[in-house]
């Protein structure tokens, strides 16, 4: 038996590069006004999720809205997400497309632009076939050099990547450095763990499996939450990687509430409203077919909000 399989849990290890992918990334939202993005909003964000400990920020991901930025504002996204962040933390940005054609434009600008990697969701709405989505990520890996990580979310994208396609990619292509697994699938995120290169990184894409994965081998998360609770994401985190799993526990605990709260309604409502709410950013605005958060799922929110004392009375 490897070392590996042997200390599943100890990934954090004097054998692991420092330029292995991992800790607490948070998934940013993007603000908008009046049907543009808010660039002063954007920059109060990142400013109070790097101030507050966080190790990367994930610019145009699910949470960013990607899907209704045009090709031009997702570039100027990733731009202004390098500009605010000023080489302070990682940078990993939301890449990816249906179109093979155009992942591989938005991932060439953003290598270009400097990023850290690049996050490259499954294509969505396609429902390739596993070939087809062995194709699509090799094709990337081939004409961009970038580190890149793959995004599996089947609720979003109506496609699961297999483990065995993860695995492949994984072992063929050397610029693909990890997943985000958002799968739920603890079988299949296990037979990931055991098999991939020693340098893969999986990382949690639901906040509320992040100790669970981490546990398992896991590196870290990228967060929707960590834009309310940064540094509570951040210290969860670090304490499973040095498998302190008494506070981890406790600090999971402690989140338990605003995990179920943040997603109340489809990511991103709950969180762009409640960092709305706190003043971090000028509006709650969302791009159609998002809509507001209800009236009732507001106060449920607001309340919570108020628990956690983010909120006045």
């Amino acid at each position: 038996m490897s070392e590996k399989s042997k200390n599943p849990g100890n990934r954090k290890s004097n054998q692991v590069k420092d330029s292995v992918i991992q800790g607490n990334y948070v998934a940013l939202v993007t603000p908008f006004y009046d049907g543009k993005v808010d660039e002063k909003s954007f920059k109060r964000l990142i400013d109070f999720v790097i101030e507050n400990g966080c190790d990367g920020i994930v610019p145009c991901g699910t949470t960013g809205e990607a899907a209704t930025l045009d090709f031009d504002e997702h570039i100027r996204v990733i731009e202004l997400a390098l500009e605010f962040s000023a080489g302070r933390v990682k940078v990993m940005a939301g890449t990816g497309s249906n179109s093979t054609h155009e992942a591989i434009e938005l991932t060439k600008k953003a290598e270009k632009l400097g990023v850290d990697s690049v996050l490259l969701i499954a294509p969505y709405y396609i429902r390739p076939t596993q070939s087809g989505l062995f194709e699509h990520y090799k094709r990337i890996s081939s004409e961009c050099e970038v580190k890149q990580v793959l995004y599996n979310i089947p609720s979003r994208t109506a496609v699961n990547i297999d483990a065995e396609t993860v695995l492949k990619l994984a072992h063929e292509c050397k610029n693909i450095v990890g997943i985000k697994e958002a799968s739920g699938n603890i079988k299949q995120i296990s037979e990931i763990i055991r098999e991939a290169p020693e340098n893969f990184s999986v990382i949690s894409g639901d906040d509320i499996m992040t100790l669970p994965i981490i546990s398992l081998g896991g590196r870290g998360v990228i967060s929707s939450t960590a834009n309310i609770f940064p540094s509570e994401m951040t210290k969860l985190v670090k304490y499973a990687l040095d498998g302190d799993f008494h506070q981890a526990r406790k600090i999971h605990m402690f989140l338990l509430e605003a995990f179920n709260t943040l997603f109340i309604e489809t990511n991103p409502i709950p969180v762009k409203t409640a960092l709305y709410l706190m003043g971090i950013i000028r509006s709650p605005e969302l791009r159609l077919p998002l809509a507001p958060i209800s009236q009732k799922n507001l106060e449920v929110l607001k309340n919570m909000l108020k628990k956690y004392g983010l909120l006045s009375e």
